[in-house]
Formats: structure tokens, sequence, C-alpha cells
């Protein structure tokens, strides 16, 4: 008996069924990947830091999106949904319809155990052939840290890390700071 060939998917209809799906998905060369859901301590850390980027950037010629906006990477093909999506100046969309942003210049990802390698390597790998994008921050969930990746003139990435509760860290792109007790609010007595 031999396998069932695998069916390769277009971008036209992953993103028709996306659409229409009550579950979100990311899309690569002609596969669909499922996302699986997250936790409790994970959505709050994601609203938290989106309710922070979203009240700091109020008046600003900024948006900010949690969670549901995609974003599709064109040098790679890849179309996924970062937790927390910061895009500003005018924001450009893959078509009509206004849910693909194409030009992030801030995209946050809270870690989970299943996802963490994949968010700290092919994940940003794809991230960072995005000409827009100026920061890649990710958030810890079991422990307290927050890191930002911040693309210097060069191209390089600079690395920041916080890991207590009193520190804030500074978002040049954005000209904003995460103040990790507001991240991590209603999440401290959850970690370890």
């Amino acid at each position: 008996m031999s396998a069932e060939p695998h069916r390769s998917i277009s971008v036209t209809d992953y993103l028709a069924a996306e659409r229409q799906a009550e579950t979100k998905s990311e899309y690569l060369d002609g596969e669909v990947f499922a996302m699986s859901g997250a936790s409790r301590s994970h959505n709050l850390i994601a609203l938290n830091a989106a309710a922070s980027m979203h009240g700091q950037l109020k008046g600003r010629p900024c948006e900010t999106y949690a969670g549901d906006m995609r974003v599709h990477i064109p040098a790679t093909g890849f179309y996924t949904y970062p937790d927390v999506t910061v895009v500003c100046g005018e924001p450009r969309f893959d078509d009509s319809e206004l849910d693909t942003l194409l030009n992030p210049t801030l995209l946050i990802e809270v870690l989970s155990p299943s996802t963490e390698g994949y968010d700290r390597g092919k994940k940003f790998a794809h991230y960072r052939t995005l000409d827009s994008l100026r920061e890649y921050v990710l958030v810890a969930q079991e422990e307290v840290r927050v890191e930002v990746f911040t693309r210097r003139e060069d191209g390089h990435w600079l690395l920041s890390e916080a890991s207590r509760l009193d520190e804030a860290i500074p978002l040049a792109s954005i000209g904003c700071e995460l103040r990790l007790t507001d991240v991590y609010d209603r999440v401290i007595s959850a970690l370890p």
C-alpha cells in the first residue's frame, strides 16, 4: 500500500479557505500548517503587550494588531500570524481584503515550550527578510524575560534583554517601551 501523494495548495486556495476558517493556519511552499491554541498565560501576555503598544501609540501614525492580523513575507512566501504586530506609516496589504499585512515595523511572539525553537529560528529567519521590520520581540511565558532584536543600520541585529519586573525595555523603532510589569500583569502568580 502506497502513501497518499502530498497535495500542494495554491496561495489563492489557502487565502480563500483561511478567510472562512474558524482556526488559523500558517502557509509555506504549498503546505498549510494548523496553529495550536494558546494557554491562558500566552493570551494574557500577548494582550497585555498589545494594549501597552496601543496606548503608547495613540495619536501617532502607527497601528497595533493583536493575534489575528496575518503577515505575508514575500521573499519566502510565508504567511503567519504574529502574536502582536505594529506597523508605523501607511500599512500595505496583500490585496483589497486588508487582512494580510506586508510591512510590519515590529513583531512580538510569545514563546511557548512547543514553539520557542521555531520562533527563534526558522520564523525569525523569515521575518528578517522583511525590509520594513525594525524590531522582533520574544516574550517568555514560563519566566520573566523579554528579548528584543533590533535591526541596526548595517543590517545586523542587536539583542537587548530584560528579566526583572521593575525593568522597561525600549522599542526604538516605534518610540515606546515595554514595561515588564505591564506585560506580565495577572501572569506572575502562575510562573514557577
